[in-house]
């Protein structure tokens, strides 16, 4: 479901104060491991180089360079690129892995257990869509505006300007709806999408998307309503505590399409939805609150609690998220409602009705499995992957994440100039970058250097000269392997090619 936001476990973030220049000096410290800030200023071998193409009008800015391939190879497909071309190596790397499908991987059992509460033959699963994926598919068939910021070079990873890396599962939806194979689906795929640098983003994710329709052409006397209360009834039941506080949709917050449905229509197919979601939920939470009792002896099993929340999505009507209160806090879990007519009507089956959902499938397994770095997922150290040996195939036998280590994080700062021009009155320096500049680039060339060394990434200043107008930043990279101790001198030459990659793709200009 194109509506369902992106559900990544979040991390708090710690608010650093951090200087706007730093001593080289500073980072000569006498041991040789880094085991706690060490702010330096980067050398930069050479003077700031100009900015990169000017981006296509409207796309957003590019950390591309003009040596882009002519073309690359995805899957065993090969595809022309262009200007619009901005996927980075470890990015087109990353599309072969499929974790969603790796056996005892927590990504795919989390997958498995969701399955388990849709079942065949009703639900049909598509697990191998392929990742790349028309403009059309992606965001046309959705209904995107032109100008959406989806669409953006800053947003999304292009390959060329009609092909890119889906951000998201429901650029399948129109297809599945037109053919019409089975009254339900469930999609789970990697996805793609340039984000931030922090312990719970990363550029591949993972989301599962579920609908569920009903044709008033093929129900007795095309009473929707009635056809859909009858498989209500034919759904289990739970005693969890449910709170829906609102009717089933408000002609302000939250409307009925009344050009389409009728009001006992939207409220079959939203308490079917809902039945079907709380069931899910309620399998995965059980089943985290099991492991936790099975490895610690003084666990306090608390009642699980979900509610449904009046949410707004484009692409259904009315439509919820749903809330979980799990170990002390309200968590939002995933985004739903009742499918946007007009998606349906477009994909050839406008006698169709139904809901969809989109959930996170990184979000829940972090949740499941208690992983507090969504950059462990693409862990290859067996110290990870051994401890969910076999639970694919005895779901008894889940167990929460046990850390193997915690290295020491060594932060490192980068203070620049935004690029500037001369302004044509009185000639002095004015800041003419800051509506070029995305920090998503930034995010970008960073992670593209350094990887998966990055824990992440966070702007800690950033000031307006008063005389000049020109834009000054200070970006703190908190550089943090998962498998082994950084030394200071590997992080200050990993921090220089960042350093230096910043310059020349962004042509800052380095304090």
């Amino acid at each position: 479901m194109a509506a369902a936001r992106r559900l990544a476990a979040s991390a708090p973030r710690i608010s650093r104060t951090a200087s706007s220049s730093t001593s080289a000096a500073a980072a000569a410290r006498p041991t040789a491991r880094c085991t706690g800030p060490a702010r330096r200023r980067p050398r930069v071998a050479s003077a700031p180089s100009p900015a990169l193409a000017e981006p296509v009008k409207g796309t957003g800015t590019s950390s591309t360079t003009s040596s882009n391939p002519a073309t690359v190879e995805i899957n065993g497909k090969t595809y022309a690129t262009d200007s619009w071309f901005n996927a980075p190596a470890n990015v087109l790397a990353s599309t072969s892995r499929k974790l969603h499908l790796q056996k005892d991987h927590p990504v795919s059992i989390t997958r498995q257990i969701l399955e388990s509460k849709f079942p065949r033959p009703t639900f049909k699963y598509h697990n191998d869509f392929d990742p790349v994926v028309s403009t059309v598919e992606n965001f046309d068939s959705l209904g995107f505006p032109p100008d959406h910021p989806g669409r953006n070079r800053s947003d999304t990873y292009y390959i060329n300007k009609d092909m890119l890396l889906r951000t998201h599962t429901s650029a399948h939806e129109a297809a599945l709806f037109r053919a019409s194979e089975s009254d339900g689906y469930l999609i789970s795929a990697d996805v793609y999408r340039r984000d931030e640098v922090d312990r719970s983003h990363y550029p591949v994710f993972h989301q599962m998307e579920g609908a569920r329709v009903w044709d008033r052409a093929a129900v007795p006397g095309g009473d929707v309503a009635a056809a859909v209360y009858a498989d209500l009834a034919r759904l289990p039941t739970h005693d969890i505590p449910v709170e829906d506080p609102n009717p089933p949709f408000d002609p302000e917050r939250n409307p009925l399409q009344a050009a389409h449905h009728t009001p006992s229509e939207a409220e079959a197919v939203a308490a079917h939805l809902k039945r079907s979601l709380e069931l899910m939920v309620v399998e995965i939470f059980t089943r985290a609150k099991a492991a936790a009792a099975r490895q610690d002896p003084n666990y306090v099993d608390e009642p699980l609690r979900v509610r449904w929340v009046e949410a707004y999505f484009p692409f259904t009507s009315p439509s919820w998220e749903l809330e979980v209160y799990y170990a002390g806090d309200w968590l939002e879990v995933l985004g739903c409602g009742v499918t946007q007519q007009q998606i349906l009507i477009d994909a050839q089956v406008p006698s169709k009705v139904g809901w969809a959902f989109g959930i996170g499938l990184d979000r829940i397994a972090m949740l499941l499995f208690q992983i507090p770095d969504i950059r462990l997922f693409w862990s290859r150290d067996d110290r990870f992957l051994g401890q969910f040996a076999g639970v694919s195939d005895d779901l008894a036998r889940l167990r929460r994440f046990v850390p193997f280590s915690k290295y020491p994080a060594c932060y490192k700062d980068v203070s620049f100039w935004l690029r500037s021009t001369l302004s044509a009155a009185g000639g002095n320096s004015r800041d003419a970058s800051a509506q070029d500049f995305h920090e998503n680039d930034l995010m970008e060339i960073v992670r593209d250097i350094a990887g998966d060394t990055v824990e992440d990434v966070a702007l800690a200043d950033a000031f307006t000269h008063p005389k000049t107008g020109r834009r000054s930043m200070c970006y703190r990279v908190n550089y943090r392997s998962l498998e082994r101790t950084l030394t200071n001198a590997e992080t200050n030459r990993l921090h220089d090619q960042v350093t230096q990659a910043l310059v020349d793709k962004l042509g800052i200009e380095i304090r």
